[in-house]
């Protein structure tokens, strides 16, 4: 057997870092009772019902208020089929008298901007930030406490499609026919257990909500904050709803332009690179597993990924660490230079066949936790991703596009995906639009950040996302991993907070390296 392609991701994966400074308090109901004054603006009579409801905000533990506003299913047929519901959390403005509120989307598409906000507003937004807005986190269609996508019922499951190894020869017809068995039988499952929803979990349908939202709590214009991912929702946003943009922050910013091959393509050689930088800095971090240089080491990984190709290990509970397996391990440890200390663990451990750290970067992606899975993230990215982007199924063209991708990413593409997107190719709802720049023509000045080692959302797709707005401002951030405001450095953060709470529109251009501007 032979290594598939990286399932690589715009989800803004929240580093291990994170996971272990996230309070984990959730302590009863405090608070609450409080009610939203709508704008009360003119629209169309059949949104009416939509955008004058009055949301309830209870409190939900640790100072956090919770409340449920609810969208139509299909926002071109309003009212005339299912609603859905929609989870939004917020803390108060620690002031008292807010401005207004600030929306937050972490990324994904599928991570909970709903948790996010509630476990780790003070990761998320600075004190500053949290005195003078109303930091409003909610979780988008399709995903978490939302009306949500769901799949397998059972984590065993899950587990199959995510871990599984077809018994066949590689590249045989019938290695073919189990993936596309596996393809399908996900796809049929997230069908039958979701209903119709799967078809209207689109970035699209989000920016529709995402406007009822800050309708409905008494905003006259978005201020929102998006990550990764989140930064699409934003630049679409700012494309429909240009003269309702406040102040807008995209961190870690996407190109609404890229095909899906473009996406695989940048990301792949994102990671290369960033596995180069770990291995030029692996002997600071202390116990490096590569002595060599840095050239003799990524041939030692390149050769590690086609022996667990050839011969996966199995773990204690059955699933076997693959080529596969290793990949995503290797790129979650990579978001953030902070998890590099378990990279090394993990190789470390590959050289006596354990398999513990490689499996708990893995799960750690997969929101998996004691076998079960505490979280519908990847059901959420998959459904979002079919009906956000055209899918690929020529074979040559595929053909094509793996080659390109192992000319960048020699260590870690292996073979490729034979049969290109699969699962998306046999999902029950396609695409249905084009792809194509946003403008946001009219908008208020918008923040872009992007770093120039960052992995997950290239520093291009930044520089693409500035030139493409009409209004679009530019910082960069000199350094590695993923997302610029989480490294805490004044010479972005101060700026970013500056501009939420003045207005104050920093120099288009600014470069941030260590905190020197």
């Amino acid at each position: 057997m032979t290594r598939r392609a990286a399932l690589v991701s715009l989800i803004l994966v929240p580093t291990l870092l994170l996971s272990g400074c996230v309070p984990s308090w959730l302590q009863g109901i405090v608070g609450g009772g409080d009610v939203s004054t709508p704008t009360g603006e003119e629209v169309a009579e059949n949104l009416k019902p939509y955008y004058t409801q009055v949301l309830t905000w209870t409190g939900c533990g640790g100072g956090a208020q919770c409340a449920t506003a609810i969208a139509p299913l299909d926002w071109e047929n309003p009212g005339e089929g299912d609603d859905i519901e929609l989870a939004l959390v917020r803390h108060p403005a620690t002031s008292g008298d807010p401005q207004g509120s600030l929306f937050l989307n972490p990324g994904g598409p599928g991570a909970s901007g709903f948790d996010f906000v509630r476990d780790s507003v003070d990761f998320a937004v600075s004190a500053d930030l949290q005195r003078e807005f109303d930091i409003v986190g909610w979780d988008p269609r399709g995903v978490g406490r939302s009306s949500a996508v769901t799949c397998y019922t059972d984590a065993a499951d899950m587990d199959q499609f995510i871990f599984g190894i077809p018994e066949s020869e590689f590249g045989t017809p019938e290695w073919e026919a189990e993936v596309i068995a596996s393809a399908v039988d996900f796809a049929d499952a997230c069908a039958e257990n979701t209903g119709p929803l799967l078809g209207f979990v689109d970035t699209n349908s989000t920016v529709r909500d995402l406007d009822m939202m800050r309708a409905i709590v008494g905003d006259a214009r978005l201020n929102y904050f998006g990550y990764s991912y989140g930064t699409d929702i934003g630049a679409r946003y700012a494309d429909q709803f240009p003269e309702k943009v406040g102040r807008l922050v995209f961190d870690g910013a996407t190109d609404p332009t890229t095909t899906t091959f473009e996406v695989v393509l940048a990301q792949s050689e994102g990671f290369e690179l960033a596995l180069r930088a770990y291995l030029e800095g692996c002997v600071d971090l202390g116990a490096c597993p590569f002595p060599g240089s840095v050239d003799e080491s990524l041939a030692l990984i390149s050769d590690l990924y086609d022996r667990l190709s050839e011969n996966p290990i199995e773990a204690d509970d059955g699933r076997f660490f693959d080529a596969n397996v290793l990949d995503i391990a290797v790129a979650t440890a990579l978001y953030d230079e902070g998890s590099w200390t378990y990279l090394s663990q993990m190789f470390t451990e590959l050289r006596t066949g354990v398999v513990e750290t490689g499996f708990l970067l893995a799960d750690f992606y997969y929101g998996r936790e004691n076998g079960e899975y505490i979280d519908n993230s990847l059901e959420a990215f998959i459904a979002v991703n079919c009906l956000d982007y055209p899918v690929e199924t020529d074979r040559d063209v595929i053909a094509e596009q793996n080659a390109q991708i192992r000319e960048v990413a020699p260590t870690t593409a292996g073979e490729g995906s034979l049969l290109g997107d699969v699962v998306c190719a046999n999902w029950p709802y396609q695409f249905d639009g084009e792809l194509g720049p946003v403008s946001g023509a009219g908008a208020a000045p918008i923040l872009v950040i992007g770093t120039t080692g960052d992995p997950a959302t290239p520093f291009q797709w930044a520089e693409a996302l500035a030139e493409q707005l009409e209004s679009g401002v530019l910082l960069t951030w000199v350094g590695e991993g993923h997302i610029a405001y989480d490294e805490g450095d004044p010479c972005i953060n101060d700026l970013v907070d500056e501009y939420f709470i003045s207005g104050a529109v920093p120099e288009d251009g600014l470069v941030c390296d260590g905190g020197q501007g």
